[in-house]
């Protein structure tokens, strides 16, 4: 059996995950990167993407969006903006938020809403092309 170590997923709102993993695989801004027990400790920017974390029984796999990682001799932390359970994700109430913010990028009345429903909307594409 591999060596363990602790990974939490931390989101503004709550403690979104604490275990013990196997191996986390990380979408940093430079390139997705594997973390294992004993890893050398290491500071990354993360993008939008999914983290998957292993154990011996099964893949949990988290759609995440903007913040940081943070790899100490206690284990991996991720600081994210937002974190989406990818296996709750119900395809038909997605597509149809989908449908809503393209049509707030087409209703928007200045370039000010319009940025902030397209940036709503890239979101919403990333999840559903994570699935």
């Amino acid at each position: 059996m591999a060596d363990k170590f602790t990974f939490e997923l931390v989101s503004p709102e709550q403690l979104v995950m604490s275990v013990q993993a196997d191996m986390v695989v990380v979408p940093g801004t430079e390139g997705d990167f594997g973390v294992l027990a004993g890893h050398a400790p290491l500071v990354s920017t993360i993008r939008p993407g999914v983290v998957n974390v292993y154990d011996e029984k099964a893949i949990t796999r988290y759609f995440i969006r903007g913040g940081f990682a943070e790899v100490t001799q206690a284990g991996l932390t991720i600081l994210v903006e937002e974190a989406t359970d990818l296996a709750t994700v119900d395809r038909a109430a997605l597509d149809a938020r989908i449908r809503n913010a393209q049509e707030d990028v087409s209703d928007a009345k200045d370039e000010t809403s319009r940025n902030r429903a397209r940036s709503g909307l890239e979101h919403l594409q990333m999840l559903r092309d994570a699935l």
